[in-house]
């Protein structure tokens, strides 16, 4: 029963935001109070460059990716580790630490995928590659590649409880996004 103090653990990883962190260290301004408001990696990439924007990046992909592979190295069941999936990524959305006021989640749910299984990770972020490749739009890229992880999921993993949670996963990840999806389908999206 102790293993899953894993979940609230995640949750708190996953609140650590990156981009607020990175901005304060490197003197640039608050995330949140720049730019799009949203303390994210491309936010961040706005308002202090292509560096701190790596790092931020870097940073929210672990924040997904270190409970995982935690959870997955005490043997976690399949219902334990969907918790931990969904914990660290909802901390990412909503963190404790920065007033429940969070970046979109692309970088922490494939920090997530990565950690299911490299496999996992490898397709999703093959797929952002790919479809940002031909459009040449990030937020495009990454609706896309989050639409088509419970389908990979289900396919390389075959769990069920993943497969909801990452169904969960996506369909957060397009309610944060909506503003980008207007604009892709006014044709205004960079």
């Amino acid at each position: 029963m102790l293993e899953w103090l894993l979940v609230p653990a995640a949750y708190l990883f996953g609140s650590i935001s990156s981009a607020i962190i990175v901005c304060r260290l490197m003197g640039l301004p608050d995330p949140r109070e720049q730019g799009s408001g949203n303390p994210g990696a491309t936010n961040v990439m706005r308002i202090g460059g292509k560096k701190a924007a790596a790092i931020t990046l870097l940073g929210d992909a672990l924040k997904g990716l270190i409970p995982v592979l935690l959870a997955k190295s005490l043997n976690a069941d399949s219902a334990l580790l969907s918790g931990v999936v969904f914990a660290a990524f909802l901390g990412h959305l909503y963190p404790l630490f920065f007033g429940f006021k969070g970046g979109k989640g692309v970088a922490t749910s494939f920090g997530v995928t990565l950690g299911v299984t490299w496999l996992l990770g490898l397709v999703v972020s093959g797929t952002w590659f790919l479809v940002y490749k031909i459009s040449g739009i990030s937020s495009l890229s990454a609706l896309v590649a989050s639409v088509l992880t419970p389908f990979y999921v289900w396919l390389i993993v075959g769990d069920s409880n993943l497969v909801i949670t990452f169904v969960l996963v996506s369909s957060i990840l397009l309610w944060r996004h909506k503003a980008n999806i207007q604009r892709l389908l006014r044709g205004e999206e960079k």
